[in-house]
């Protein structure tokens, strides 16, 4: 067995040299863990010196944002608790959707959370200011950029992110942009795909600029919504019927935080005095195709309401709050549902709807339910039981 032992023996020598070779080339033999810890902070303060101040940072130091609400308790709870800050965001759908409405019920939400919110409206096309003052936005407080040169556009957006001036910018939409190149163009010349190089560029250029601050620097940090519009994908194959795509590339989708896509599901409609009946809003189903902050593939379901609905006690431009509190309600039982009986503490309700009343009539209880239905998202199934009433 002596052949064993030395063969052992000059494996352990081997993997001695290899050590001792290895810190010799970080320039000393490392034998505590503090001299592995000088070493890092000498080589971060080397890299920070070389190509800037906080390039390099333990994980543990990187400034925190947090989010934004989108205005939706229901959004809120599939994007995680709400748009994360610092990060872009594409809203997808077809025309009429409600793509829009969800941009502007973001701005509106966060301008009345913070009187010093402003917004950029990048606008390729027409903004309208009355239909943005209905869905609750202070029009003097969001700057409107009118432009359809794509590049124009993007050069923009990208000293818009570096000035901090603005904590929310907003794109509507892409496909309205007209490349530089296509725009020099006749009508009979067709020029492939310069749209997404330009879209592929303007997110590798714009990265530097979102990036989080360190502590001290005073610019705000901004959230991005890429407002884009569903095209049928010509020569495509779909099961659940036609390919749908969204012009820019695949570029952007990689660089975004969450792809929300906005389906309307069905009409709202309200019955009139004498007879008659009309549509006052519309449910909408929205899908996180992506998402960075929460899991994927998750709906909310929205009711959006365009006209007043008296019966209702909903005005024009507003969410169905409280319908959205009694879902989530339920659904994280916060409120306890026996039969047809509704259970919340000391209170009491039979039928949904006597409860949804209750919920309209009392902000206060509307309040508390948010706060609990938004602390349930975040926990586990488990550690939801301690926040039932």
């Amino acid at each position: 067995m002596w052949w064993v032992c030395r063969i052992l023996s000059l494996a352990e020598i081997c993997l001695s040299r290899c050590s001792y070779y290895c810190c010799w080339s970080l320039g000393k033999r490392h034998h505590t863990m503090k001299d592995v810890i000088e070493d890092v902070a000498a080589f971060a303060a080397k890299i920070n010196k070389q190509f800037g101040a906080n390039v390099l940072m333990p994980a543990t130091q990187l400034p925190d944002y947090g989010m934004i609400t989108s205005g939706s308790l229901a959004l809120d709870v599939i994007l995680g608790g709400g748009w994360k800050v610092g990060q872009w965001h594409e809203i997808i759908g077809r025309e009429s959707h409600g793509k829009t409405v969800v941009a502007l019920k973001t701005i509106a939400a966060n301008q009345q959370i913070n009187p010093d919110f402003r917004a950029l409206w990048v606008a390729s096309e027409d903004y309208d200011e009355k239909r943005a003052e209905t869905l609750g936005v202070d029009n003097s407080r969001v700057h409107v950029l009118a432009i359809n040169d794509m590049e124009q556009a993007y050069t923009v957006m990208i000293n818009a992110c570096e000035s901090g001036l603005f904590d929310a910018i907003v794109l509507d939409s892409y496909p309205a942009l007209i490349p530089r190149v296509e725009e020099e163009q006749s009508m009979d010349e067709v020029q492939v795909a310069a749209g997404a190089r330009a879209t592929s560029k303007f997110f590798r250029k714009v990265g530097p600029a979102m990036r989080r601050k360190p502590e001290g620097d005073d610019r705000r940090p901004v959230t991005g919504f890429f407002i884009n519009q569903y095209r049928e994908n010509i020569g495509a194959f779909s099961p659940t019927g036609v390919a749908l795509t969204t012009p820019g590339g695949n570029a952007k989708r990689y660089a975004v935080c969450t792809i929300l896509e906005v389906r309307r599901d069905e009409f709202i409609i309200e019955s009139r005095e004498g007879g008659g009946k009309e549509f006052v809003g519309m449910v909408i189903k929205a899908k996180t195709v992506k998402s960075k902050t929460a899991p994927p593939q998750q709906v909310a379901t929205i009711h959006f309401y365009f006209s007043d609905a008296p019966t209702r006690g909903i005005k024009a431009g507003e969410y169905d709050f409280s319908q959205e509190c009694l879902t989530y309600a339920v659904w994280f039982k916060i409120i306890e549902r026996r039969g047809a009986y509704y259970y919340y503490g000391d209170s009491k309700w039979q039928g949904q709807e006597n409860t949804l009343n209750a919920i309209r009539n009392s902000p206060e209880l509307r309040e508390e339910l948010h706060e609990k239905i938004l602390a349930a998202a975040k926990k586990s199934p488990d550690e939801r039981e301690t926040l039932s009433a």
